[in-house]
């Protein structure tokens, strides 16, 4: 129970009056023993919405604070430390375009930042890890496009003795690369974050972390889409006014343990892939 605002335990019908005489009221026919209810206080619906109103006001003032971080050009969002800046970050808007056009349908133009080099490396991973890698004519473009010219030469070589009839057959292509009829191929690499791990003015070196879908889908595949895990290291160096790759290596993992989702008949995965499109990766 707690103190009522004129001084005692449940309002004046307890007090004694000034002479000292009790005054004892009578119940109402519909009221109780301790005599009628108290009328509220004027004012105290407005006190109350005063109140709501003060706690919708704050609630404002924390959201519009916190959509201020990552505000500017900095590479280390509002907040955090120095000692903060080798731990992941969220991608959070800086006012920078991560990338002002494109090159073969590939991102291009990359700002000349930490974000610009990792928004660079993700992207050249989905590229490199596309369809349309396993098609001569259309690799050559791809490793043009995201390669420096220095090192351009040297991969393509080593891609080219890589996707052999060999390797075509143990995804389910003809020895050619192409696609059997009634099938659909799918590669594709989706990258799941971003690290930077050198950065100097004109040289970055990004890990991007990834899983990727490889395989056969449509009735009567043997080889049936499954999922990898990898880490892609690239180092990257700043060409003609843009973030180009020197080197790329992957590895396995890290893989997480499989969920109990069922997989998909070929059909579903088939259709999921001709309908949704990949995206441009930007940090």
């Amino acid at each position: 129970m707690s103190l009522s605002d004129d001084g005692g335990y449940g309002g004046d019908g307890h007090r004694g009056s000034e002479t000292g005489q009790t005054r004892t009221r009578l119940p109402d026919n519909d009221g109780d023993i301790y005599g009628s209810g108290r009328r509220p206080r004027a004012g105290m619906s407005s006190r109350n919405l005063v109140t709501i109103v003060g706690v919708i006001v704050l609630l404002l003032a924390a959201i519009a604070f916190a959509n201020r971080g990552g505000s500017g050009n900095s590479e280390t969002p509002a907040g955090d430390s120095a000692e903060d800046a080798d731990q992941a970050q969220p991608t959070a808007p800086t006012g920078a375009k991560p990338a002002t056009g494109k090159n073969g349908g590939i991102a291009a133009g990359f700002a000349k930042t930490e974000q610009g080099a990792q928004s660079a490396a993700a992207n050249y991973a989905v590229a490199l890890g596309s369809t349309d890698m396993f098609a001569q004519d259309k690799r050559h473009k791809i490793v043009d496009t995201v390669m420096a010219p220095p090192a351009a030469s040297a991969f393509q070589n080593k891609l080219d003795k890589a996707y052999s009839p060999g390797f075509f057959k143990n995804v389910g292509l003809r020895a050619d690369g192409t696609t059997p009829p009634g099938l659909t191929f799918v590669s594709r690499t989706i990258p799941i974050g971003t690290k930077i791990k050198a950065f100097s003015n004109d040289q970055a070196t990004v890990e991007v972390w990834c899983t990727g879908l490889l395989g056969m889908a449509g009735e009567g595949s043997t080889k049936p889409v499954t999922t990898s895990w990898f880490t892609i290291t690239m180092k990257l160096a700043w060409t003609n006014n843009d973030w180009k790759s020197l080197t790329h290596s992957q590895k396995d993992g890290p893989a997480p343990v499989s969920g109990d989702v069922p997989a998909s008949g070929a059909k579903e995965i088939a259709g999921a892939v001709q309908g949704y499109g990949g995206f441009t990766y930007a940090r």
